[in-house]
């Protein structure tokens, strides 16, 4: 992230400005400057849906077929091993569970189908954590399986969980019938919700993603590979999952950080292995190329200082609850256009976080980001005399 005081300072004092309707400062005489070149189209992607996604912002880069629905294969994986998170952190299951592997977890995705497995024995006793390291790492549908029916009883009523999680983050066009991802008419994702369901896994629960940047992982004396091919071509990518089958094609969502920015692919319905690999890496490379992200406030600093009438200050000072941070073309931060949408006359008493009015960002005349402008602090009414003087005083100006 990238902060520029004076940029900052320059953005503070147009919003104050705007707010107490001050004459505005004589405009600098222009300079001659370079202007950035225009921004290139993103990569010709080959898949039915894909996109890139600012992890920091939430903002969607660049994007195909975002919303439309898809089979998620293994990044089903992806859904569980958030659940499974969700569970641990409530303390309602323990990484060092014993959790033995039930005939339908063995027979339904272990050696004897032509999924990807862990080879789990059948009624043995295995660590949960191995578990989640056999379902991330291995993509072991028969690890999936023992998971959800640890966690919720049956692989049925974990799918229940998978879809309320899945409402919770917002991921609208979603449905899980399964904890693995293999086909099923009822069992659909989004490119788009897959890329929510990422950032969410990487920003509640950080431990366990740093487990999608193994590289293998070895069970009952079986080493396998994480299939992510990205991890070996490119040190900056550490997640996240692959996926395949015939109804669904090539899949892969990945992720990687450079220069404490990080970004977010999704490419669903590639043509191989290779494909789905090399346009993942094309559009994280030209994301990181071309697109920039700062931050612009940090939570609760000043971002305008209001008139206030009737109160015991003759101000009141509104920011943001959260930090604003922007992504934008690269050498396009001198071209945003910040203003704000302020009720013209407000009234004491002021609560501490009351909603006061809209701070939007633009560029070239497209609304960028929207966040409400809240009161810093409690400011009460004012004593008699202030009330009725400023009374006088509106009423003269609505006159």
């Amino acid at each position: 992230m990238k902060v520029y005081p004076a940029i900052f300072a320059s953005l503070w004092l147009s919003f104050a400005t705007l707010a107490l309707a001050q004459t505005p400062l004589p405009a600098p005489a222009p300079q001659p400057t370079m202007q950035p070149a225009p921004t290139p189209p993103p990569p010709s992607i080959t898949g039915s849906a894909w996109l890139l996604l600012d992890y920091a912002t939430g903002q969607v880069l660049a994007g195909d077929n975002i919303d439309a629905r898809v089979e998620p294969a293994s990044i089903t994986k992806v859904m569980t091993s958030y659940v499974a998170a969700a569970e641990l952190k409530a303390g309602k299951i323990s990484a060092d569970d014993r959790v033995t592997i039930s005939e339908f977890a063995w027979r339904s995705g272990g050696a004897g189908t032509d999924g990807s497995t862990s080879f789990l024995p059948l009624g043995s006793q295995v660590k949960f954590d191995d578990l989640l390291h056999g379902m991330i790492v291995q993509s072991g549908n028969d690890a999936s399986i023992a998971i959800a029916e640890h966690v919720a009883g049956s692989e049925q009523a974990f799918a229940a969980l998978m879809n309320q999680y899945a409402q919770r983050l917002g991921m609208a066009g979603s449905h899980f019938v399964n904890a693995h991802g293999l086909s099923d008419s009822e069992h659909y994702s989004t490119a788009h919700d897959i890329a929510l369901l990422s950032q969410a896994l990487i920003r509640d629960f950080p431990d366990e993603y740093a487990y999608y940047k193994l590289k293998e992982f070895t069970f009952n004396n079986i080493r396998q590979h994480n299939r992510n091919s990205l991890l070996w071509r490119d040190a900056s990518v550490d997640g996240i999952k692959t996926g395949h089958h015939s109804g669904a094609g090539y899949c892969l969502a990945s992720s990687a950080l450079r220069d404490q920015q990080r970004l977010i692919s999704v490419v669903m319905g590639s043509s191989s292995e290779k494909q789905r690999a090399d346009d993942s890496l094309a559009l994280l490379n030209w994301g990181f190329r071309f697109f920039e992200t700062h931050i612009l406030y940090a939570a609760a600093a000043p971002v305008a200082d209001v008139k206030l009438w009737k109160g015991e200050s003759d101000t009141v000072v509104l920011g943001l609850v959260a930090p604003l941070r922007i992504t934008l073309p690269r050498g396009r931060y001198d071209d945003l256009k910040p203003s704000m949408d302020i009720p013209a006359q407000l009234l004491a008493p002021i609560s501490k976080g009351q909603n006061i009015g809209t701070l939007r960002v633009s560029l070239d005349d497209k609304v960028l980001v929207e966040r409400p402008l809240v009161a810093l602090d409690d400011i009460a009414e004012g004593g008699l005399f202030k009330r009725l003087n400023d009374g006088f005083w509106l009423w003269w100006e609505a006159d």
